[in-house]
């Protein structure tokens, strides 16, 4: 019975990946729909990178032309300890993306998540001081972005350094350094690779308040002159939050800063929440309900043509501000590998990608595809 189950389970896993090469050879490619609008990537994981993963690695090659590290950049794997650095799995990640010549996005340099502790204490156990933390900092972000100085074409400097109410959020950096943590690691990045683009990346940027904070804050750097290119819009939405009014408003504000835009992590969640919360901040987490997991055998069509028809809305948005936007990555690469399977709530049938489980296109992949086509037309009749 067991040798029967296992030839069964082998076969199963055959035709999946015979299916999957099928379809990638039979749709057209993401990149190609937008090429001369805006860059499409993704965030890859190590089974993804590594090419363990293969019919992911299909789909990444044919659809997407540039690619973020999900997790193998952040301070917490790359520089575990005091003193030492793990660029295994960092060098593998860039190497994928020179050899397919895609534009290679490094994510992220200061975050008060997945920071490790000693970064903030001393041997004793004790707070570090200014002087210290800033000392950390620069010889992190010189030693990382020094390593991949003409292959890592932008860096996420910091992430997530403001509240809801646009205020900066009360995190370690703010609190040993003061409020010109922000602008001393854009400079030191800046030091690192002077040809580096350089982004501030953030959730939830699309409600006025933390977009007017956002806006404050650029304003104050630009004014100091520190270097900064772009601002990332994570892009992490719901079936009807934000507005297109709300995420035009949000491009605009920006651009009128003479700033790049970019959505830099485009998911899509159609699962029931738990409360209003909107955004991506990792400390809001809730005990597992079966209740707010109502797809687990699969996305109704009802929820299918809902999320193709937010991402049409998503994308006519973009197209439309493609002067301003310059890049739209997508949070993961298919269905199964979506953080918001765990996230805000553990064990949870998430669906809020273009490509299902199966790494098939989803209806809503051809919606995004319609609105390349729209943009298109739009740009010839404009010629």
């Amino acid at each position: 019975m067991r040798l029967i189950w296992s030839f069964r389970s082998r076969a199963a896993v055959a035709a999946l990946a015979l299916s999957a090469a099928l379809t990638v050879c039979a749709q057209p490619a993401l990149k190609d729909a937008f090429e001369g609008v805006f860059l499409i990537g993704a965030a890859l994981n190590e089974a993804q990178f590594t090419g363990r993963d293969t019919n992911a690695v299909a789909l990444i090659k044919t659809h997407f032309n540039s690619v973020t590290a999900e997790n193998v950049l952040k301070w917490q794997r790359i520089h575990p300890e005091p003193g030492v650095y793990e660029f295994e799995l960092a060098d593998k990640f860039v190497e994928f993306g020179v050899q397919n010549g895609m534009v290679i996005i490094g994510h992220t340099l200061v975050w008060h998540h997945q920071t490790p502790r000693w970064v903030f204490r001393n041997e004793d156990g004790s707070q570090v001081d200014r002087d210290t933390l800033l000392a950390r900092m620069r010889e992190h972000i010189h030693t990382v972005v020094g390593r991949y100085k003409g292959r890592i074409k932008g860096w996420d400097v910091v992430n997530e350094a403001l509240d809801e109410d646009g205020r900066l959020r009360q995190t370690p950096w703010l609190r040993i350094i003061g409020d010109d943590y922000i602008a001393k690691a854009f400079e030191f990045a800046h030091e690192a690779d002077p040809e580096a683009e350089l982004y501030y990346n953030d959730f939830s940027l699309e409600n006025k308040p933390k977009r007017d904070g956002a806006v404050a804050l650029i304003k104050r750097l630009k004014a100091q002159g520190i270097p900064i290119t772009g601002v990332g819009l994570q892009g992490h939405y719901t079936l009807n939050w934000p507005s297109k009014k709300q995420l035009a408003e949000t491009i605009r504000a920006f651009s009128e800063l003479g700033l790049k835009v970019m959505i830099t992590e485009l998911d899509v969640d159609v699962l029931p929440r738990a409360d209003a919360h909107r955004g991506a901040d990792l400390m809001v987490r809730y005990q597992h309900d079966p209740k707010l997991n109502p797809y687990t055998a699969g996305l109704p069509d009802s929820v299918q043509r809902k999320l193709a028809k937010r991402y049409a809305d998503i994308f006519d948005v973009l197209v439309r501000h493609s002067d301003a936007v310059t890049r739209v990555t997508f949070w993961g690469v298919t269905d199964r590998d979506s953080w918001l399977n765990y996230w805000p709530m553990p064990g949870r049938t998430n669906h809020p990608l273009l490509f299902d489980r199966h790494y098939q296109p989803k209806p809503a992949f051809y919606a995004v595809l319609t609105s390349a086509e729209k943009a298109k037309k739009s740009a010839n009749k404009t010629r």
